[in-house]
């Protein structure tokens, strides 16, 4: 089958860890990108090993009759503008976390992929990681029984020495801790939990180490869940901390519990009561998008649109459910950590 034909909105620390993903699939190759300062089509050619067309004029980009996939990778308030003009050009989408820093948006860039009837991939991948498929697959086993709490937990302390801190310090650019970095951590709580969220109770602080002082919103946020079943649950999104990155997860079940890689059910015979059982694949242990699962998500994305399915795991309605929950969080942090029912943020589905 003919490879698809990805193009790029902007060209930067993501974008480099994509285009090499997308290559690499075999089903698609990026064969322009769109950015607001001029790049050499020779180097990127010699770079990546095939031609590569390049544009600052983004209605020439979009007008491009051979392109079937724009991938958004610009800065998180440029998302919904980028992607509202890649749908109404009717490109399937790629689209970098978060979607955009207002609900308003996000409901703008679903309103006009559904439009122009274009699937989307959304840059949740730790869903793919090994971690997280084996940890899905575990729980879809029914080794820990009914899941009734669930914390998942984001560390990944994001300072002057880390590239996107630039922009992130700013409320502008980050939006929330939430928004900016955390929000793995809520998508990966509510992939395990599972079910509909009802409230939503979030409080948030800041550390006191001058590195994180130039932040315009509070660094750390810990959001409790309580789900309409009377389940609990708990995401942390701390990028203020000094320690290496750490994705701590910890489910609780009627039959066992999960602990990041170590595991402990009463379903499999004759386990050592007093031990945790050691699984054996990789932790997701960095926040370096060279380290992500990208080129199995974007796999599993171009198999989808040959077979005209929609994104299994990462679709834009995947997304939107995650973000809802996260809007509904900050909003719960700004009003002193006072409950939101989640229909309060409204989403006709």
């Amino acid at each position: 089958m003919k490879k698809l034909n990805v193009g790029i909105i902007g060209y930067g620390w993501a974008a480099t860890a994509h285009i090499a993903a997308i290559d690499q699939t075999g089903r698609a190759q990026v064969t322009s990108i769109f950015s607001s300062r001029q790049l050499s089509e020779a180097e990127l050619g010699k770079q990546y090993g095939h031609p590569v067309r390049c544009f600052t004029d983004l209605n020439a980009f979009l007008a491009q009759s051979d392109l079937d996939v724009v991938d958004v990778t610009a800065y998180p308030w440029e998302h919904s503008k980028y992607a509202i003009a890649a749908a109404k050009a009717g490109k399937h989408l790629i689209l970098e976390k978060p979607l955009a820093l207002t609900w308003k948006d996000c409901l703008a860039i679903e309103a006009a992929a559904l439009k122009a009837k274009v699937k989307a991939c959304v840059c949740f991948e730790v869903r793919f990681s090994g971690q997280f498929l084996a940890t899905k697959s575990i729980i879809d086993q029914g080794l820990l029984g009914e899941i009734h709490y669930g914390e998942v937990d984001y560390f990944h302390g994001i300072g002057p020495w880390y590239g996107q801190y630039r922009w992130n310090i700013k409320k502008s650019g980050g939006g929330s801790s939430l928004l900016s970095a955390g929000c793995h951590a809520m998508d990966m709580l509510l992939l395990c939990m599972g079910g509909e969220v009802e409230t939503v109770t979030s409080l948030n602080t800041g550390s006191k180490n001058p590195d994180f002082k130039a932040y315009e919103y509070p660094t750390t946020t810990v959001t409790l869940l309580k789900f309409k079943d009377g389940r609990v649950g708990k995401a942390a999104s701390v990028i203020d901390c000094i320690q290496p990155y750490y994705f701590h997860t910890h489910l609780v079940g009627s039959e066992g519990s999960l602990l990041d890689n170590k595991l402990h059910t009463n379903r499999v015979a004759a386990l050592n009561k007093k031990h945790w059982s050691e699984l054996s694949f990789s932790l997701v242990d960095s926040g370096d998008v060279a380290d992500h699962p990208y080129q199995n998500q974007f796999d599993a994305f171009f198999k989808a649109l040959e077979q005209e399915k929609e994104m299994p795991l990462t679709s834009l309605r995947d997304a939107m459910q995650t973000h809802r929950v996260i809007f509904a969080a900050d909003k719960s942090a700004a009003a002193g950590g006072r409950s939101i029912k989640l229909g309060d943020i409204k989403w006709v589905k």
